[in-house]
């Protein structure tokens, strides 16, 4: 009896120690700049995800890499809240800027109606198809 409680203890420490990782890669080139989350909260095992981590304002050129991991601690918390509180590491790097924009820039004021951003749209197509050029269209905030 005691031999099976030794090895459901050691595994139970065993499982601890390992700590879940999955990164995925949209083929941008990294920065430098790393934005980080050490305990993104999720509940429930997981079943209830971490907020969204909002990267548009703070990497403008797109995301190069996504790393989600329940590191030791995040798994200790875990453990103690029975899974209720799940809390997870989330780190994202934002893509460097590319020379792909060298062509045109059409900026749309904020608050412009469904008409202006149609329009700009399309000249956007027309002088990129006109130039043979990159057209990159942004929206001020």
């Amino acid at each position: 009896m005691q031999v099976q409680r030794a090895a459901a203890l050691l595994a139970a420490v065993a499982s601890l120690g390992a700590c879940y990782h999955a990164t995925i890669e949209t083929g941008l080139t990294p920065s430098t700049q790393v934005l980080e989350q050490s305990f993104a909260s999720s509940w429930i095992y997981g079943l209830v995800p971490p907020k969204t981590v909002e990267t548009a304002n703070r990497c403008p050129d797109g995301v190069a890499k996504v790393e989600t991991q329940h590191t030791f601690v995040n798994q200790l918390v875990g453990f103690l809240t029975f899974g209720i509180y799940t809390p997870m590491h989330i780190r994202v790097t934002c893509a460097q800027a590319t020379g792909a924009t060298t062509g045109a820039l059409l900026t749309i004021p904020a608050g412009a109606e469904a008409e202006n951003v149609r329009v700009a749209f399309g000249s956007a197509a027309d002088l990129a198809a006109r130039e043979q050029a990159v057209v990159l269209v942004r929206f001020e905030q």
